[in-house]
């Protein structure tokens, strides 16, 4: 039998203002993680100015899952914009040097509710970038641990964000949509059915996000990223990572294995363009939303596309295809294309690149940081 637990029953007004200005809060008690009922009281405590940024302040913002893919050039992009002693990057992994010297790193384990909580409040974070989470294929590889980074590890940000009047974002990915979706192309909002641990992980987070800011005010900001190509970071255990390594390969081995067919289309972008859509999206004030969770879109192309535009500045790669049925059968679930069209409506989205622009750029990339 589940504990009592007092719950208050304010005006739904009342509720729907909740994370803006966080005043007489007083005796609201909210579930905590999984389904222990272990009460959370958010109180008079979080009247501060913690609640109350202006507009004018900047942010003190918190990345979790720093060492990713993508925390350190997101740090760095809202680093030159903020401050470097504004932007925290945080992770369960010894940081390279290079990190540490570039700006305040802090350990973080998103399973350790009360770490968390220490960092947020002792760093007065007024917003948190959520990117701790196993992707599709480690994540298929591994349910159980998905399950817990995935699903109790948001649990854990959802909490924080909701108690301290936090703008929280968390990423969502092409791996939401599922067979049965929209695929060419799939929409904002339609059937969503994923066949992934890590898709349904991911739709779990946009609906609590989703729950929680039409209940509670909370400020929760999500974006569907397409596959996310980057010269600098490694795979990161992704079923569009072959987009990444096959620049490697083109100038170590010349020859580059393929797991997917070679005409398997995805959505992809850029992962400058991914960092700015991220701040630009952050930036944007809550009048101009009218969802919480949109697709962005750049390009859309297949391996043998892709290999095609490399041999342009390469022309000795060979690729070969080798599809391995885990990703293969992941690829064949996702959209071939994403509309953004209400991203671009409401906040203004355009990405700068196309398939030749990425090509060029991942290209004197992976020259200029050599084998």
């Amino acid at each position: 039998m589940l504990p009592a637990v007092r719950i208050c029953s304010p005006p739904v007004s009342f509720l729907g203002s909740l994370c803006h200005g966080c005043s007489n809060t007083r005796g609201l008690y909210l579930p905590a993680r999984g389904m222990s009922w272990s009460p959370r009281q958010i109180n008079d405590d979080n009247t501060d100015d913690s609640c109350n940024t202006s507009h004018g302040d900047s942010p003190r913002v918190l990345i979790t899952g720093g060492l990713g893919q993508l925390g350190v050039g997101l740090a760095q992009l809202l680093r030159k914009q903020y401050g470097k002693e504004n932007v925290i990057l945080s992770d369960i992994k010894k940081p390279p040097l290079e990190v540490v010297d570039s700006g305040p790193f802090m350990y973080a384990d998103v399973l350790d509710y009360k770490n968390l909580r220490e960092l947020v409040v002792n760093n007065r974070i007024t917003w948190l970038v959520h990117y701790s989470a196993l992707l599709s294929a480690v994540g298929e590889a591994n349910v159980n641990l998905a399950r817990t980074i995935n699903i109790t590890g948001l649990h854990n940000v959802l909490d924080l964000a909701l108690e301290n009047c936090l703008r929280l974002f968390v990423p969502s990915t092409i791996g939401a949509f599922g067979p049965t979706s929209p695929r060419d192309p799939a929409p904002d909002l339609c059937v969503q059915r994923p066949r992934t641990i890590y898709g349904v992980s991911k739709v779990h987070a946009e609906l609590m996000g989703e729950y929680l800011h039409h209940k509670y005010g909370l400020d929760f900001r999500c974006l569907r990223y397409p596959g996310v190509v980057s010269g600098t970071t490694k795979p990161g255990g992704g079923t569009t990572d072959y987009a990444f390594q096959i620049f490697h390969d083109a100038f170590t081995s010349g020859h580059h294995e393929c797991y997917l067919r070679p005409d398997t289309r995805l959505p992809m972008m850029h992962i400058d363009d991914c960092h700015r859509a991220t701040v630009e999206f952050m930036e944007a004030p809550e009048y101009q939303l009218s969802l919480r969770t949109y697709n962005i879109a750049a390009m859309s192309f297949t391996p043998e596309e892709l290999a095609v535009e490399i041999r342009k500045h390469v022309p000795e790669l060979k690729v070969t295809y080798n599809p391995d049925p885990v990703r293969q059968t992941i690829a064949d679930s996702w959209p071939v294309r994403f509309d953004d069209s209400n991203a671009q409506k409401d906040w203004g989205w355009r990405p700068a690149f196309g398939l030749q622009e990425l090509v060029t750029d991942m290209i004197s990339s992976v020259r200029a940081k050599g084998p």
